[in-house]
């Protein structure tokens, strides 16, 4: 069972591209994300599209990153013998604080010149009202 998931929080370590067999690049990374109750749980990722790959490797230990993509949620056993949540995701789209500042910087540009253009007069227009 696998849920289409936005999940955000913060890379654990630096992410790894790796080899399959078959010679298929991947890229992997764990992320720290925030549960509810103020404990946290670990999301195992893995990256197969360029951007999602680039964007991940891009990103050093402790940065914030979003995520979408499938996540299948699992239990795994701790020694003690205590049934432990964990999620696995493969990401499509990564987000980072980057792709907030650039689009931040872009959304400014456009406003700037939508201002800079003349108003629209009634002149303008040729249909009737």
């Amino acid at each position: 069972m696998s849920i289409d998931a936005l999940i955000a929080g913060k890379l654990f370590k630096t992410a790894e591209e790796r080899r399959s067999g078959a010679g298929k690049v991947f890229v992997t990374a764990k992320v720290r994300a925030a549960m509810g109750d103020g404990e946290s749980i670990f999301v195992n990722v893995i990256a197969f599209s360029d951007s999602a790959k680039a964007a991940l490797l891009a990103l050093d230990d402790g940065e914030a990153v979003a995520l979408a993509g499938s996540l299948t949620p699992k239990v795994w056993t701790d020694r003690d013998g205590n049934a432990k949540p964990a999620l696995d995701m493969v990401a499509a789209q990564v987000l980072t604080t980057y792709h907030v500042q650039r689009k931040r910087k872009a959304v400014s540009k456009e406003a700037g010149s939508e201002q800079r253009k003349p108003a629209a007069s009634a002149l303008d227009f040729d249909d009737d009202l």
